[in-house]
């Protein structure tokens, strides 16, 4: 009997499909791509047409079975993506066409590589592609879309795509993350770094400690609404600091903790019992990631506790091989935190804008691929 041909469907939400048929696809350490974080953005109102992210993901079927999927947005500006295009957007309008709205392959808000096509272990994968590549072409056209991107792929997603539509731009950048080199325990690992950093690293923690600080940890079903609420005051003075209001609402991080609880860690400070700070993390069976973070004090080396030395020991005591602790920031590199490339890819419809970006790309690329080798040099291990 034949099998069913694909066919492909667009998403406007993703509670069309069920959590067991998306989470079928995905990689049990991806928390970030299961039903259930995509589905808090867009239940919380933090992803929406009034935010400028409007749902419009990628499914594949194969009769009744989903066999492959794609998160895929029609944006309305760049914010809240860490791949910045705002130059490219200049560019076009300057030339008198418009930039927005773009099509995005991404997790909202969140810079963390991995795998953005979805596919079957079963399915055809490059029959899968060529659906998906159809989809997004005709979204750019028959929506006047300038642009598809595809942000924080991995290495295999990224080559894959090469592959199959070699005229996608590649664009290079660097992450920081830690892994685990067989160090056992922090002890361990303060023992492989030079003796410079490692004093440094004890001094941070002793300082932390001085201050009346104590530093706890709790997970999953231990995490409650009221220390939820308390996280939210602390992420969301991060924004307010800066003069700016929060990405992410606190209905967003509430229904996280009813929905998938065994995916949270939370780093709480507190001062004579009472939290005054908050970090939070979300863990897989191999990695942990550091994602949002803020205080209602101000003190010394409390960023650093909560928000690599916490991770990095955690780690070490559940047996998690890699950390990724966010974006951003040459501090965590004298912190044992290694130079990783990320790439993401871009279609451009406008062939001037293609070549100019391309060329840009190109360029960057090198000083990029320069800058990671020089970091490399620059780690604290002996």
């Amino acid at each position: 009997m034949p099998s069913h041909p694909l066919s492909l469907t667009i998403l406007s939400t993703i509670g069309a499909v069920t959590a067991s048929q998306w989470d079928a696809l995905v990689d049990n350490d991806q928390p970030f791509l299961r039903h259930a974080f995509l589905n808090a953005l867009e239940e919380s109102g933090s992803v929406s047409l009034a935010t400028g992210w409007e749902p419009c993901h990628l499914s594949v079927w194969q009769g009744e079975q989903l066999v492959a999927a794609m998160p895929m947005y029609r944006k309305h500006h760049s914010y809240g993506e860490y791949v910045f295009d705002w130059g490219w957007a200049e560019a076009l309008e300057r030339a008198g066409g418009c930039y927005y709205p773009k099509a995005l392959s991404a997790v909202p808000f969140t810079p963390v590589p991995g795998t953005r096509t979805l596919i079957a272990k079963h399915a055809n994968a490059s029959a899968v592609r060529a659906l998906l590549a159809d989809a997004w072409r005709e979204q750019c056209e028959s929506l006047d879309l300038s642009s598809w991107h595809l942000l924080f792929a991995d290495e295999a997603d990224v080559a894959a795509w090469q592959a199959h539509c070699p005229e996608l731009i590649t664009r290079e950048g660097v992450q920081f993350q830690w892994r685990d080199r067989g160090f056992g325990d922090f002890d361990g690992f303060l023992a492989s770094l030079t003796s410079k950093r490692r004093k440094m690293i004890k001094r941070e923690r002793r300082l932390v400690a001085d201050q009346g600080l104590k530093v706890l940890r709790l997970e999953g079903s231990a995490i409650t609404s009221a220390d939820m609420a308390h996280f939210y005051r602390c992420y969301a003075i991060t924004y307010h600091e800066r003069g700016r209001p929060p990405y992410l609402n606190h209905d967003f991080f509430e229904r996280l903790r009813q929905t998938m609880p065994g995916a949270l860690v939370l780093v709480q400070a507190h001062i004579e019992e009472r939290p005054v700070a908050a970090a939070l993390y979300f863990r897989g069976p191999r990695s942990l990631y550091g994602r949002y973070w803020g205080s209602e004090v101000v003190a010394d080396c409390l960023h650093f506790e909560a928000c690599y030395y916490q991770g990095i020991e955690y780690c070490l005591q559940h047996g998690l091989s890699l950390f990724d602790p966010g974006t951003q920031g040459e501090h965590k590199l004298v912190r044992g935190f290694a130079p990783q490339r990320v790439r993401s890819l871009h279609y451009i419809d406008h062939p001037g804008l293609a070549a100019g970006v391309a060329q840009f790309c190109h360029e960057e690329g090198e000083h990029v691929s320069a800058y990671r080798d020089a970091a490399h040099q620059a780690l604290p291990f002996k």
